[in-house]
Formats: structure tokens, C-alpha cells, sequence
């Protein structure tokens, strides 16, 4: 790489770190906020709801107008939006500010994310210059999420919550000032009009999905109000698919979204997002739980893997080089899928269930690295640069819709067994059920896109 393109990276992965970073900071604050602001259980899940909204709500929207009007403006803009949201939380006296400021946090994760990781793309030729790109960006994503419940817990308890929202301001300060200088300054285009159609049924399906699937996981999937929540969700995301189809000038075009490796890739990275995070859910209530670790132990124990989560994003990109980014996205989710199979054997014994995370999470954190990478080569590769941004858009949309639904899905599946029992046995029981329901479906996934993807030609090359 040259000096320029070495800036240029740091300055992407600054900002993709910080931005995941600030998607799990805030978890381990919860009961101090909850304490100094007044908010109940439910007040407090909002925060986590506030967030989740926008950030998947609006990412394909805003990734596909950054295609069209310009990514270093809306990476810039979702930098400034951090900062003001982040000063907002920080600086609140009451549940609506703070709120507010996560919601300005949302919005400026589904505006920065696809814009910086399309920038990354566009900045760095197809091959092995990207794949490293994308291997350090991958590490840095999957360490900046461990990273967050580390970085809460120290914060909130050696200062005070309000941190937590503070701490990015000044980073996301110096990062805006960076962007205009190391950044290409964004091409002039001819005139476009935005498919205010699709912008419109895409992002209120996408609105509607997540509330359901959150509001799911709040109060039960019985629920009417997310029942409906998540039928609406999916009538207006068929009704998008139909506008796309007749749209003049589509907000995603058909000839993108019905490529094999995208739907494919994006299912790949879809599953390695959603079931790695449910089981990282599920290992902290064993550890705090059954095992009576602390939270800040907790923390660090997650510490340990981000180590193998680093290697993997050395290594991932030569394997991919190797063996193609096809074949690796399914090594990926396979390694993350037996790692997982090894821990239907937790039990009460602190020392063994101890040393049994620590060695199945070192594994699996390399496989999931390992299979983001693999799964944003394939979504990303072979298409023009004018396209980027919705291919980029779409990876972000999987990341966070992974997100929102992984936990609940999974979670819903250890609380039918455990019911509200608190009891160890009960707690493990529940767990085990969880953690076959979350092997399974990445197994299923890897036998799907083995056979679809594996052995369907390739158009493009990924090297």
C-alpha cells in the first residue's frame, strides 16, 4: 500500500471501530442509567430499541445515496451525526434526551457504515489489496464489539455512565476533520432522481421488522402488536421487491440484488452475525449466571478470543487468496458451527466451563472473522464502483438486522425450556436447547450455500 492508502485505511477503520464499539458500549451501563435517569426495564430496552431502529431501518437507504450523491459527504455526515447524538446522551437530563441521542447515534451508524466500508472497497483495486483491507476491517469490527462491554464497564464504573456516550465525541471529532483531507472529494454526477417509492416501502419494512422482532423479544412472540409489527414488515418488503421491478431509475437494482453471490453472501453473512452474537449472549448469562463471574470478568474473559478475531483477520484474507472467498465463506461458518457444537457440554464445574469457553470462543472467533471477510468479498466483488454503495448497504443492513434478530430468535428458544426459573440446571437446559437450535441453522446455511453457491458458475473472479 502506499503512505496515502495506508492514511486512508487507518482513517475507514477508525471510524468502523468506533462505530462498533459504540453498538455494545452501553450494555454494561444499563442499571447506572436506569438509576440516575428514573427508566424501568422497559425504558431501558428502548435504549437498545433507539439504536437498532434507525441503524437498520435506514442503512440500505442511505447506502444506496451515497452511490448517488456521495459517499465521503454522507461518511462525513454520519461523523457529524455521532458526535451531536453522542453529546446529546452524554450531556442528558431526562429519558427523552437521551433517547434522542441514541437514536441520532442509530441513524448516524446506518449513514457512516456503508459509506466508510464503500469507500474502503472503491479506494482499494479488487484483489489481494481489498481482501487485506477487508480482513483488518472484519478484525477490527469483531474487537470493537468485544471491546465495547470492556470499554463500559471500565468507563461506567472509573467515571461515570454519561461517558460511554461522551467518549466518541472527540474521536468522531478528529475523524471529521481527517475525512476532507485524506478522502477523494466525491465526483460530480449528473442529475438523479431518488426512488422515493422504494426509499419508502424498503425503509418502513425494514422500521417494522425490527420493532416486531424487538418488541418480540421484549413481551413474548404472542405479542399481537409484533405479530402485526413483523407481518407489515414483510408485506412492504415484497411490495419494495415489486416497485424495484418497475422503477425507471430503482434504488437497488433487480440485476444486483438477484446475483447469486449477493444473495448468497448476504445469507452467509446474515448467519455468521446472527448466531455468533446470540451465542456470545448466551455464554455472558452462563458465565454471570451459572458460573457467578463478575461482569467486568465477563468481559474479559470475551477479551481472550478478540485475539484469534485479530488473526483471523491477518490470515482470512491469504486463505481467501488461496481457496477463493466462496469456499471460505462456508469454512468460516462450518469452524464457527463446530466450535459452537462443543459447548452442548457446559456445565456448573467453574474451572472447566471456564477453560470450555475460553478454547470453543478462541475457535469460533477465528471461524466468524474469518467467514465476515469471506462473506464481504463475495457480496462486494464483481460489481462496478457505482454500485458499492448498494452492495455495501446491503452487507450493513444483514450486519444489523443479524443483530436485532440473532438474540431474540435464539433467547426465545433457551426461555421455552428454562421458563422463568433462575436455577442453574434449568439456566443450562435452556441453554443447550438454544445452542442446537443455533448449530443447526448455520449448519443448514452451509449446506445450502455449499450447494448453490459452491457449484453455481462464478462470474466473477474474486482474486
Amino acid at each position: 500500500m502506499s503512505t496515502r492508502q495506508r492514511l486512508v485505511l487507518t482513517l475507514l477503520l477508525g471510524a468502523q471501530f468506533m462505530l462498533a464499539v459504540d453498538f455494545s458500549i452501553l450494555n454494561v451501563a444499563l442499571p447506572d442509567i436506569g438509576h440516575a435517569l428514573g427508566l424501568s426495564l422497559g425504558g431501558l430496552q428502548w435504549i437498545a430499541t433507539a439504536f437498532a431502529l434507525p441503524a437498520a431501518g435506514f442503512t440500505l437507504l442511505f447506502g444506496r445515496v451515497a452511490d448517488l450523491f456521495g459517499r465521503r459527504r454522507m461518511f462525513m455526515a454520519g461523523l457529524l451525526l455521532l458526535m451531536i447524538g453522542s453529546l446529546a446522551g452524554g450531556l442528558s437530563n431526562g429519558q427523552a434526551m437521551l433517547l434522542t441521542g441514541r437514536v441520532l447515534q442509530g441513524l448516524a451508524t446506518a449513514l457512516a457504515t456503508p459509506a466508510a466500508l464503500s469507500l474502503l472497497t472503491t479506494s482499494f483495486p479488487e484483489g489481494p489489496l481489498r481482501r487485506r483491507a477487508l480482513g483488518l476491517n472484519g478484525a477490527l469490527m469483531a474487537a470493537g464489539f468485544a471491546a465495547g462491554a470492556l470499554f463500559g464497564g471500565v468507563l461506567t464504573q472509573g467515571l461515570s455512565w454519561r461517558w460511554t456516550f461522551l467518549v466518541n465525541a472527540p474521536v468522531a471529532a478528529v475523524l471529521l476533520v481527517a475525512a476532507p483531507v485524506l478522502l477523494a472529494a466525491d465526483r460530480e454526477r449528473s442529475r438523479v432522481r431518488l426512488d422515493v417509492p422504494g426509499a419508502i416501502t424498503v425503509t418502513g419494512g425494514l422500521l417494522s421488522l425490527v420493532y416486531g422482532v424487538t418488541q418480540a423479544g421484549h413481551v413474548g412472540w404472542s405479542d399481537p402488536v409484533a405479530l402485526i409489527a413483523i407481518g407489515a414488515g414483510v408485506l412492504l418488503l415484497a411490495l419494495f421487491g415489486l416497485v424495484e421491478t418497475r422503477a425507471a431509475e430503482p434504488l437497488a437494482s433487480m440485476r444486483v440484488l438477484t446475483r447469486r453471490t449477493v444473495g448468497w453472501g448476504n445469507l452467509g453473512g446474515f448467519t455468521v452475525f446472527a448466531m455468533e452474537t446470540a451465542m456470545v449472549f448466551l455464554l455472558t448469562i452462563y458465565l454471570q449466571n451459572v458460573l457467578g463471574y463478575s461482569a467486568l470478568v465477563t468481559g474479559l474473559v470475551f477479551g481472550v478470543p478478540g485475539v484469534t478475531a485479530a488473526i483471523a483477520g491477518v490470515v482470512g484474507p491469504r486463505l481467501i487468496g488461496r481457496i477463493g472467498a466462496h469456499t471460505s465463506l462456508v469454512l468460516g461458518l462450518a469452524v464457527q458451527a463446530i466450535s459452537n457444537l462443543a459447548l452442548l457440554a457446559l456445565g456448573t464445574d467453574r474451572g472447566t466451563g471456564l477453560t470450555l469457553v475460553l478454547v470453543t470462543s478462541a475457535i469460533g472467533f477465528f471461524g466468524h472473522v474469518y467467514g465476515i471477510v469471506a462473506f464481504t468479498v463475495t457480496a462486494t466483488s464483481g460489481l462496478p464502483d457505482d454500485e458499492q454503495g448498494l452492495a455495501t448497504g446491503l452487507t450493513t443492513m444483514s450486519q444489523q438486522i443479524a443483530f436485532t434478530l440473532g438474540i431474540p430468535v435464539i433467547g426465545a428458544v433457551a426461555a421455552a425450556r428454562t421458563g422463568s426459573s433462575t436455577a442453574a440446571s434449568d439456566l443450562l437446559s435452556g441453554m443447550r436447547l438454544a445452542i442446537g437450535v443455533d448449530v443447526a441453522l448455520t449448519v443448514l446455511v452451509v449446506v445450502l450455500i455449499a450447494f448453490f453457491l459452491l457449484r453455481a458458475p462464478r462470474r466473477t473472479p474474486v482474486s
